[in-house]
């Protein structure tokens, strides 16, 4: 069966810039699933610039696609254009309950912490660093509460970011092609988890689905 991986958000899932297509996150996700043996297809539904007040139209986009997994990374513009943590975090949980309504297991990475941009002021610091935390905070805990599983929880990506200025693309935002693989990294045992997730699902629906067939047949025979 083929795996279908839908990627939504802002433009680190869409990989903006990353240099190849090869770099992006849905394709560094497909790479690491065929090499588990898994036949994977993906589509991007995401959007640069997005914030998560515009999840909810991508993911009426991405349910008519019926992914398996969906990876939301969001956040980056929430907190550029000064969003309310928990009125951002409560549009990131609805996108998720849809989703699983939907059928499809959800990822979220929540948002970076801004702090870790290379040439940020020192005075700056604390403040990103305090912002980035809080929307964190939120979202991980309505992701969560939304049945998603969430990447990254610890977050130690943005040590690594902090730390290597090569992670970064030439605008100084984005991540290059070797940030989007520690991103991949990252995310890859939520992605696992999701994808036993549904598994576990399906195999729950046959069973019911089985047992009701059995009884409905016993019933009919006690009945003839």
């Amino acid at each position: 069966m083929v795996v279908r991986l839908a990627l939504l958000g802002d433009s680190m899932a869409a990989g903006r810039g990353a240099q190849r297509r090869t770099e992006t996150p849905a394709a560094r996700l497909a790479d690491q699933l065929r090499a588990d043996g898994l036949t994977v297809t993906t589509r991007v539904f995401a959007v640069a610039g997005a914030r998560s007040s515009a999840l909810a139209a991508q993911v009426e986009a991405a349910v008519t696609w019926r992914p398996r997994v969906a990876v939301i990374v969001i956040g980056a513009n929430d907190l550029i254009h000064h969003t309310r943590a928990n009125r951002a975090a409560h549009d990131l949980a609805e996108a998720v309950r849809r989703l699983r309504t939907a059928g499809a297991e959800v990822v979220v990475a929540p948002a970076p912490d801004l702090s870790a941009l290379p040439d940020t002021p020192l005075g700056l610091k604390p403040v990103l660093r305090s912002a980035s935390m809080l929307l964190r905070d939120c979202q991980i805990g309505a992701a969560l509460a939304a049945g998603a599983h969430v990447a990254d929880r610890d977050h130690a990506t943005a040590e690594v970011f902090a730390a290597d200025r090569s992670l970064f693309c030439p605008d100084r935002f984005h991540p290059s092609g070797a940030g989007y693989a520690v991103i991949a990294e990252a995310l890859r045992p939520a992605v696992a988890a999701a994808l036993q997730a549904h598994e576990d699902r399906a195999g729950a629906a046959r069973r019911t689905s089985l047992t009701l067939g059995e009884t409905t047949s016993g019933s009919a025979t006690a009945q003839v």
